[in-house]
């Protein structure tokens, strides 16, 4: 509990988009079919990965564990608010708050670090091939992997306890769809000097370095590709490419504008929009722009669909 001036906040009231009440159904919609989306996409890919032995490689390994977080990522933030939405309250409880404003941010901080890994791991497959097998095994993928979880899991819970142990003014109204760490930050009455340094730090490690590395490594897989021959090869790997760095774009542009715009620049309504960008449109287009436009995932879709067709059918012939 905070209390201030023998007030206690047991729970929080979210605005979420009240004041578009004539686009507020339109907005509820969109977040439950992107949900819906994300959910069936990356339930899809992770079942594939794990039944089919052919995608049992780094690749498709790093990308069953960007898959699970965007699961947990756009369901702490997307299904409470719809959620809510039906129920007709628009309310969290305190620990509530708490746990959700942890999984989301450990989510997104976990894939910030993660991309810029698999980004790294695409280099080393496109410009060292024969070394990959050894630079990329089967340790240092699980080493990466938990390297990642561990980086955004701890960052999360430091910026949580920071700003859940300042003291609240008495107020619990939100201005946002969920317990987005900026709008919890708003309540604060004392000095946020502090916390606002402990962001901005963990911030930058989190954003823009991992951006820029990202960057790099696909700098030197363009390079590589301009030296095949085969125009149709080259314009595949230039496709998979735009298409890749697209959405890493859209995730660290809209989390960089979030997280690191001045201060002078504050606008709660532009915040909400950036919020659905990155918790709700990433997570569903992850596993499409990554995984189910590759023929491996696509052969592996297929077979599954038969196995389950020939078990269904034998269960049915035996009845």
């Amino acid at each position: 509990m905070v209390k201030t001036n023998l007030t206690v906040i047991s729970h929080f009231i979210f605005l979420g988009f009240t004041h578009y009440p004539k686009v507020e159904i339109i907005i509820i919609v969109l977040c439950l079919l992107m949900y819906l989306i994300t959910l069936l996409g990356n339930i899809v890919l992770i079942s594939v990965t794990i039944l089919d032995s052919c995608l049992h490689t780094p690749m498709y390994f790093f990308l069953s564990n960007l898959s699970f977080l965007d699961i947990w990522y756009t369901s702490s933030a997307l299904s409470p608010m719809l959620a809510n939405f039906v129920s007709g309250e628009n309310t969290i409880s305190f620990s509530g708050c708490a746990t959700q404003m942890y999984i989301s941010l450990a989510m997104g901080s976990t894939e910030c670090v993660l991309l810029s890994m698999m980004a790294y791991d695409r280099y080393v497959a496109i410009c060292n091939p024969l070394r990959y097998p050894i630079i990329m095994n089967k340790r240092v993928c699980v080493q990466i992997a938990s390297g990642s979880w561990m980086a955004g899991c701890l960052t999360s819970l430091v910026e949580t306890v920071s700003v859940l142990h300042q003291s609240l003014c008495g107020k619990n109204i939100i201005d946002h769809f969920t317990c987005e760490i900026l709008a919890v930050l708003k309540l604060v009455c004392g000095d946020t000097s502090k916390v606002q340094l402990i962001m901005l730090v963990i911030s930058v490690l989190l954003l823009p370095m991992p951006m820029l590395l990202i960057c790099i490594s696909y700098a030197f897989i363009l390079s590589n590709i301009l030296r095949i021959t085969s125009v149709d090869g080259r314009s595949k790997a230039f496709s998979t490419c735009a298409a890749h760095l697209a959405v890493v774009v859209l995730f660290y542009g809209t989390a960089l504008s979030m997280y690191l715009k001045p201060s002078a620049v504050d606008s709660q309504e532009i915040d909400k929009f950036m919020a659905l960008v990155y918790a709700g449109l990433t997570p569903m287009l992850n596993p499409i722009i990554y995984s189910l436009r590759n023929k491996e995932v696509k052969v592996a879709v297929r077979k599954l669909l038969i196995r389950n067709s020939l078990c269904a059918l034998l269960i049915h012939s035996n009845k």
